[in-house]
This record gives C-alpha cells, structure tokens and sequence, in this order.
C-alpha cells in the first residue's frame, strides 16, 4: 500500500489549478440515467469515487468514454449514454466502498419505474441513515422495502405522482436523490427544507439544461414539474470549494502565498470569513483567489453547519491550521458525531487538542513533530499531511485510498508550490 512522505518546513508559494468538486461530480454521473441521449461532463477530477462510480454506471448498462485522458491533465471530459437500460440494481461489491452510491436509487426509479440498490458505505465518521432519502421518495408515490441490506424502490405503473416532503433536518445526499426522482414525475413535487450547498445548485442547473423545470433553486423551498422525457446536455463540473478550502488552510499554516485557480469565493463564504477571522488575507484575483499569511493566526471559534454554514468537510483541515495559531480554539461538530478521528494523529504530532463530545479545543503549540499517522478518513488524511508540511522532520501518512478519493494528485499540486512531498510504495 501506497505512502505519501511529508518533509515540513517550506512555505507554500505559486499557484494550484483547483480541481472539479468531487461531491458535485458524484451528483451529476447519475443524471445520465435520465435520459437515453448523451451526457457530457467536463473538469471531472480524477478520483478513485469518480472510477467507482464509472465502474457503477457501467453495470446499468450505461456506456462511458473518456476524451483527452492525457496522463499530464488534470480533469477529464466523460460522455455518458443510457440508450438502453439492462439493469436496474446497485449490487454490494459495487456500493460498499462508496455512500455516493445511494445517489442512483432516484434517477433508477424515475427511468425504469423500480430501482434496487445496496445500502452505502464509505468513510466511517458516523451513522449517516438513508431514512431521508427513502422518506422523500415514498412521499413522492414510490413504495419502499428494505431486506438483506438493501433497498428496493418501485413507482406506480404511471410512474411516480409527485407530492410532496418537507425534511425535518437538512440533508444533502437526501435532497439530491429527491431531485432526481422528481424531474420524470408526472405531476409536481415539492421539497421543503431542502439542501442549499454549490452542489445542489450545481445539480439542478445541469437537469435544467437537460430540459428539467426547477423553480427557486438555490433555495429551500424546490418546487419540481415533472417532465416526460429529459435530453442530453454538455456541462462543467464546478470547483471543488472543499479543495480549494484546504489548499488555503495550507498555504495559511505554512506562511506561504498561494493563488487557488478556480476557486470561488462565493461558493467558499464561510471558510473564507473563517480564514479571515483567523488573521489570513483571502482575496479575489482575475483566475480564483489569493490566499497568504499575515503573521500569527489568530484562534477562533466555529460550529459546523448545513450550508451556507461552516461545511463539516472544512473542519478536520481548520483543526490542524488552528494547531498553529496563538491561543485556544473551539470546534463545534454538528453533522456528524464520530468526525474526531484524526485527533489522536494529530496529538501524536505535537498536537495539544481535547475533545468533549461534539466539541474540540484546540490549543496552539509552536509546531508539530513528524511521526508515521494513519488516516481515518477523507478530510482527516489531508489535516495529516497539512500538519506534516509544518512539521519538524519526516511525516508518513499511510492508507492512501482515503486521500485518493477526494484530491485529485495531490502530492503533485502541493509539489508545484514548493512541498517536499513524494508518494512512495509500501515496503
């Protein structure tokens, strides 16, 4: 297995090309099983989520080629076709490594009127139940069962009537499913309380352009009129805000100067007044924005949030920047309630970080000290090698396929601005 080995103590300076948002991404493979014509993504990050999910697409009888696949590129450009459907179920071997997966459950249902799908896995930060999904769905027309771990979908022989659901707390994935369902309904669905991330945006303006009739998008009140039939479309992926995020958290800790190629900042307002408030200078430039150290971070206080909060996939990558401010910090997870796992890595660096429940301190220390980490999940893999770019000697993060399914090469963008980092085979 695979090791990125970290040498700290350079300062981050040049520029990163920041990469299709992977959650975005995952949202929009599946709107190719809406429609029998061709679906174009451009800017889709080179992820191992974006493999599997190719992989999963394929199973359905959907075929996928890729254009310009040059090893040097970053992004692809994948057209998709579902001209006919020879299966309408997600098998485990193909879902277990990725919850994205449950995605597919609505667009299925839409198309062929019953879908059967196996229920998700994906990083282990905590329960994250499905009920919402399958709620939303039945409010919809579809009847629902769940037996031997998975989840069986079926619409009436008209399809599915429309309703609607109101979510009784925010849930992105849930959300996303709905959407997918409802643009095939026959009459009109309503989500209330619905998700408001760049990713739903995202997913509603690429079924707009695929013919879909969505009003207040944006917005947490969706109202969807179900349409016939939807057509093909070319669409950009967005940038991924999480990236960008944590390239800034980097640039930030380290006392570099870094311009983010794509970044958004309107996409990335709560992590942007988060930076801010910690002392660093974010600002917009003609390709993304500029991101450098001014000083001593100060600490701060957050609370994740649904968005326009403060993202929960931002808070692993805050925690190791805030390692280096001056005074105490105080995290505040909401979202999930086993996203502490990087903690005991991290306090194996150097770190001074006490949880209590949901809650972090994280006091400052002058620096961390590199040590063989493990990582335990996406984002807590790259609050490792972020610690380990400061750090004073050799960091080895190891199990890499949780990296692997978030940033696009990353040991080769944190290269380009001067990082002392390699990927190296296991021994």
């Amino acid at each position: 297995m695979d090791k990125i080995i970290v040498r700290g103590g350079n300062p981050l300076k040049g520029q990163i090309p920041i990469s299709g948002a992977k959650n975005s991404a995952l949202t929009l493979l599946p709107c190719a099983l809406l429609t029998d014509e061709p679906v174009t993504l451009r800017n889709l990050p080179r992820l191992a989520d974006i493999d599997g999910f190719q992989h999963l697409m394929n199973q359905f009888g959907v075929s996928t080629s890729i254009a310009g696949a040059r090893p040097e590129d970053f992004g692809r450009v994948m057209t998709l076709q579902a001209t006919r459907m020879t299966s309408n179920v997600a098998p485990y071997d193909l879902v277990r490594k990725m919850r994205a997966s449950i995605l597919v459950l609505g667009p299925l249902l839409a198309r062929t009127g019953e879908a059967t799908v196996s229920l998700p896995g994906g990083c282990a930060i905590g329960n994250r139940p499905i009920d919402l999904h399958l709620k939303a769905l039945e409010a919809f027309g579809a009847k629902i069962e769940v037996a031997a771990g998975y989840v069986k979908a079926t619409a009436p022989s008209g399809g599915l009537p429309g309703g609607k659901f109101t979510f009784p707390v925010v849930s992105v994935g849930a959300t996303e499913n709905a959407i997918m369902a409802a643009v095939l309904a026959k009459g009109t669905c309503e989500l209330k309380n619905a998700a408001r991330e760049p990713e739903i945006v995202d997913l509603c303006n690429l079924l707009v352009a695929m013919g879909a009739e969505i009003e207040n998008i944006g917005r947490g009140n969706l109202v969807i009129h179900g349409k016939d039939r939807l057509h093909g479309a070319t669409y950009r992926v967005m940038s991924d805000r999480i990236e960008a995020g944590s390239y800034a958290c980097a640039a930030a800790m380290t006392g570099g100067d870094v311009e983010l190629l794509g970044a958004n900042e309107e996409e990335m307002g709560a992590t942007v007044a988060a930076l801010r408030e910690a002392g660093v200078l974010v600002e917009e430039t003609k390709n993304g924005l500029r991101v450098a150290a001014q000083g001593k971070m100060r600490a701060i206080t957050l609370t994740t949030a649904p968005y326009p909060g403060f993202a929960t996939d931002m808070q692993a990558q805050f925690m190791a920047m805030l390692c280096m401010a001056e005074g105490t910090s105080v995290l505040t997870e909401t979202i999930f309630e086993n996203r502490y796992m990087h903690v005991p890595e991290l306090n194996r660096m150097g770190a001074h970080i006490e949880t209590k429940g949901r809650t972090a301190i994280v006091h400052g220390i002058k620096g961390f000290t590199g040590a063989p980490v493990m990582a335990t999940d996406l984002r807590a893999s790259m609050s490792l090698v972020m610690a380990g770019l400061v750090a004073e000697g050799e960091t080895e993060v190891s199990r890499l396929y949780h990296l692997d399914r978030g940033y696009e090469r990353l040991e080769e963008k944190l290269a380009m601005v001067g990082a002392d980092v390699e990927r190296v085979g296991a021994d």
